[in-house]
């Protein structure tokens, strides 16, 4: 795919995606959408890529939908009448789908540890998006907010799914219901954030942090714990975590596990050969 609206830079193991419309302040499109979407997936099977940082051009992050567009700002088809047992397969039903949602889901599928770079405005689709990735770092210029409310419309981007899960119910509740614009620090005070940085710090900070995982473990474990951590959180009893977490130590310990011992004992770097887009242990994907 030729991307027109986001940039994909990989360098010594480290993507990073930059949405890039700088002069609507990267506000959403269903191009954007298709093309995130294309690239989450083209980066999961890339060896070249240990680690994805997500962040946009010039001073925000993603400014919502962009809503200047004509017709049904959100792409979506008026004519039907869609049922939930329609939505059992979501796939077949374009001019439906949310189109954030499915850049969501393919972050949610990628076997890549994703860091989101918020370097401003974060809006609607632009903070919703961020939760889908596993760890956020905000400038402390950036400015988040989800908006459905003050717009007429209802959460999106998979985000009633997994902001609770990581602010908790009442916090989320309370973003999602006021729809505030709130600033860095009550971001980071309130769970979403991992951290708060200057502004021209902000991008030094995610590759040290990208660097940290890409030179110090080994890409199918990477890949493993991501998925582990997400689905087995959300399983109904501890007993699914432990049948899979046993098959995952059981196959790594074959290979990578060998190695990273190996290298414990004899004080040196692992060198781990296995990749994630070939050498994923049997059982995966197990859902």
């Amino acid at each position: 795919m030729n991307y027109k609206t986001i940039e994909y830079l990989v360098d010594d193991g480290i993507l990073t995606l930059r949405l890039n419309r700088p002069d609507k302040m990267n506000a959403f499109t269903l191009d954007m959408s298709d093309e995130l979407t294309h690239a989450f997936y083209r980066a999961s099977d890339d060896d070249d890529v240990r680690v994805i940082i997500v962040t946009g051009a010039g001073k925000a992050f993603c400014a919502g939908m962009d809503l200047s567009v004509a017709g049904n700002v959100f792409g979506l088809d008026e004519t039907r009448k869609p049922t939930l047992a329609e939505m059992a397969e979501p796939d077949n039903m374009p001019g439906v789908r949310d189109s954030g949602g499915k850049v969501t889901l393919a972050i949610y599928d990628c076997k890549k540890p994703v860091i989101g770079a918020i370097n401003g405005a974060a809006v609607g689709i632009g903070a919703t998006m961020i939760c889908a990735m596993d760890i956020r770092l905000a400038s402390e210029r950036a400015r988040i907010g989800f908006v459905f409310g003050k717009i007429g419309i209802a959460p999106e981007g998979c985000s009633t799914w997994f902001l609770p899960r990581i602010v908790g119910m009442q916090q989320s509740l309370k973003w999602m219901m006021t729809g505030e614009i709130f600033d860095a620090a009550e971001a980071y005070s309130g769970g979403l954030v991992y951290e708060v940085c200057a502004a021209d710090e902000l991008m030094s900070r995610a590759y040290e942090m990208a660097r940290q995982i890409a030179d110090n473990t080994a890409p199918v474990s990477s890949a493993l714990i991501r998925q582990m951590m997400y689905r087995n959180s959300a399983a109904a009893h501890p007993v699914e975590a432990h049948k899979i977490e046993s098959l995952a130590v059981f196959y790594a310990s074959k290979v990578d596990g060998k190695e990273g011992v190996s290298a414990f004992l004899e004080k040196r770097p692992a060198n781990f050969e296995s990749k994630s887009s070939s050498d994923m242990p049997p059982f995966y994907p197990w859902w």
